[in-house]
């Protein structure tokens, strides 16, 4: 799909620029130019048709339907929903609330908690644009299955006495509609996605500056030495190494892409991205004003067990 703009790039930099395609230099700024203006183009794509999707739908509505519905349907409904919001961990938490303040029941809402961060548009754009459509395909749907089993798994342990804060139950409940025109849709998604753009934009190039330079410098043995290689243990350190950072998906997929070039295998740098992007310290902050320690540490018990499964089984099958 981008063959054109890696010609280019090709061409600008070691034809115009002369630099040598053996020099460290010119294979780090190669990535660097390819990789971001490719998934720049893919991101804004993306994420302005989900934008657009998503004006069709109140989440209001979606709070009210998800209320009515078998709780399996609601672990489902959630996790789908999730990836129509492009929030980070912490962004998610206030929608989060906005799901108890509907007295939807907590597992159903800790699926769309777990859901938003792990594969929203973005997360599906950068996966598509670095490594193809059947690991995407993969990829959400090992997500969903994370989100709806863990909800579905917290939801049977009543653990709704560990919710901290009084959560009044929502008043505003408007069954007014609105004729919207599509041309108010399309302004609202544009407008949408210029602010998340805006708000990713930076990740995106720290992580691919980061990326470009082990892509170009770092030895291929010095990653397989720290990162197990095919270890057993690997997913496991993924799993550790991850959950301390925070970080969101536009900066940790192309650090999985090279990792992954430079002898990483795919799900233990899976492991350590999921790590970083559901069950990230910052969050752990400020889920303890909501809910208590014992709470927060089975959310990060049972998602993490969770995403270690998939870390082993993508390095089963790849």
């Amino acid at each position: 799909m981008f063959d054109w703009w890696e010609n280019i790039v090709s061409y600008l930099i070691y034809n115009q620029m002369q630099l040598s395609q053996d020099s460290h230099f010119a294979q780090a700024l190669h990535f660097f130019v390819y990789d971001t203006i490719k998934i720049y183009i893919l991101l804004v794509t993306i994420i302005f048709v989900v934008s657009l999707f998503r004006t069709y739908f109140a989440v209001e509505k979606v709070r009210a339907y998800l209320q009515g519905k078998h709780k399996l349907v609601g672990h489902v409904s959630a996790a789908f929903f999730g990836m129509l919001t492009p929030f980070c961990s912490c962004s998610a938490i206030p929608l989060f609330l906005g799901f108890l303040q509907a007295r939807i029941p907590l597992g159903i809402t800790f699926s769309y908690l777990i859901s938003a961060p792990l594969s929203d548009a973005v997360v599906i754009a950068l996966l598509f644009s670095l490594f193809g459509w059947k690991i995407t395909l993969m990829y959400i749907a090992s997500a969903l299955l994370i989100a709806i089993i863990a909800g579905l798994v917290i939801g049977k342990m009543n653990l709704e006495k560990e919710i901290l804060i009084n959560v009044p139950p929502s008043s505003c409940c408007s069954n007014e509609t609105q004729s919207v025109t599509f041309n108010s849709r399309l302004n609202e998604a544009w407008g949408e996605t210029k602010l998340i753009f805006k708000k990713i934009y930076l990740y995106v190039i720290l992580g691919i500056s980061i990326g470009a330079f082990i892509h170009g410098y770092v030895p291929s043995e010095t990653i397989v030495k720290y990162a197990g290689g095919d270890a057993w243990y690997g997913p496991i350190m993924g799993v550790i190494m991850g959950m301390p950072m925070y970080s969101s998906a536009a900066g940790m997929i192309p650090l999985v892409e090279v990792l992954t070039q430079k002898g990483m295998l795919l799900g233990t740098a899976l492991s350590f991205m999921m790590a970083v992007v559901a069950l990230s310290l910052p969050e752990a902050m400020i889920l303890k004003k909501v809910m208590s320690l014992k709470l927060i540490g089975i959310f990060f018990g049972i998602v993490g067990t969770a995403i270690l499964i998939v870390g082993y089984v993508f390095n089963a099958i790849l």
